[in-house]
């Protein structure tokens, strides 16, 4: 027994202080690594220059179709009439025939595994009315996310003068779209068929079957911007999305991918410093009905840090003093961990049940309880 704690404790010494791996050596024009939860930049690399982004522009348009969900103005199951111009687009397409009529839901497993060109055109169009108002959805969604080196002509980013963004612009429309979890019922598939099977589709991003814990999210390649890829994958409660722009060939692309995915899961780690709703602490509560309430962390606390740095992370709790009458999920504290001196994470505790002012009755029993005890 003592033999195999202590191989165990050895394991565990050893993935803690294996050397850090090498920075990525990616064969692109523009890469970066973002963390998900935190939106920290891991490694980035030429992250701002303006590139032809192919494909990867339908990130954007699969964002502004889920938040049309979320508001309610379609849903999964809206039926929509394709349009002589969607048929009429070339390059990845899912063949949709003018008039032919399709579910939101098939037309997003068209853009998000096929890269249908003609399927985001028919969203586009049934959403804003035309292309050319839904592109202006698009620049006007990317500024309010901060994307300053992005600007779209189209919805499939099929080649076109202006068409432009960069790797670190398409990490935080990523980061916005993998917000909505619903997406990765579409971007995990690998295999799949529309028309009642007669379709049959294949993911283009082949990182979903050949790279453990990948999510997605979408690959994209023309002759202006060569071959590109938003990769995202999950691993050890860490979500990374890893942007690769201006690849050479398809076989670069996903190399870059894994390289920088590699880097991230090596040599960082999230830790966890509170749980939403678990309780983190108990406080007395002065002239109460109860004489204490369990403190909650308001939302989940996590760091993302780089594994060496993981034993000097300390936390502290602060509470004010607590007095009747408290209403359950009050903030009264805050659950705060520093890293040699610097905030990297804080959120706000919460009380979890009501707590009433004591009663006459109930503060004469405490001061007989009391008494008791003392006597």
């Amino acid at each position: 027994m003592k033999k195999t704690v202590c191989l165990f404790i050895a394991f565990c010494l050893m993935f803690y202080l294996l050397p850090a791996r090498a920075e990525p050596v990616c064969d692109a024009k523009s890469v970066i690594l973002m963390d998900f939860g935190s939106g920290a930049v891991l490694y980035e690399n030429n992250a701002d220059e303006p590139l032809p982004p192919a494909s990867v522009t339908k990130v954007m348009t699969m964002l502004l179709v889920m938040e049309a969900i979320d508001r309610g103005e379609i849903g999964y199951d809206t039926v929509v009439t394709a349009s002589e111009r969607a048929k009429s687009m070339g390059g990845s397409t899912i063949f949709l025939d003018a008039g032919e009529q399709m579910s939101v839901d098939d037309l997003l497993k068209g853009v998000a595994v096929a890269s249908g060109n003609d399927a985001c055109v028919a969203l586009a169009e049934h959403l804003a009315g035309s292309v050319e108002a839904f592109v202006e959805r698009m620049n006007s969604r990317a500024a309010e996310l901060g994307m300053t080196n992005t600007h779209f002509v189209n919805c499939n980013g099929l080649d076109a003068e202006g068409h432009l963004s960069s790797a670190r612009d398409i990490a935080l429309m990523s980061r916005e779209l993998m917000r909505h979890d619903d997406i990765f019922r579409y971007t995990t598939i690998w295999m799949d068929s529309l028309r009642g099977g007669e379709f049959q589709l294949a993911n283009t991003n082949k990182l979903i079957r050949f790279y453990d814990g990948a999510t997605g999210l979408k690959t994209g390649s023309t002759n202006n911007a060569l071959c590109c890829v938003s990769a995202t994958a999950k691993r050890d409660g860490m979500h990374l999305i890893a942007v690769v722009m201006g690849s050479p060939t398809s076989k670069a692309r996903f190399a870059a991918a894994r390289e920088l995915l590699d880097y991230g899961f090596a040599n960082f780690a999230s830790v966890e410093l509170g749980k939403k709703g678990k309780p983190v602490r108990t406080e007395k509560v002065a002239k109460g009905a109860a004489d204490e309430v369990e403190l909650v962390p308001a939302e989940d606390a996590s760091a993302l840090l780089p594994k060496g740095d993981i034993s000097r992370v300390e936390t502290e709790i602060t509470v004010r003093p607590l007095t009747a009458p408290l209403a359950k999920g009050e903030p009264v504290g805050e659950l705060r961990a520093t890293l040699d001196g610097k905030e990297i994470a804080k959120c706000e505790l919460l009380t979890t049940k009501d707590v009433g002012r004591r009663g006459v009755l109930s503060y004469f029993r405490s001061l007989l309880k009391r008494y008791m005890v003392l006597k």
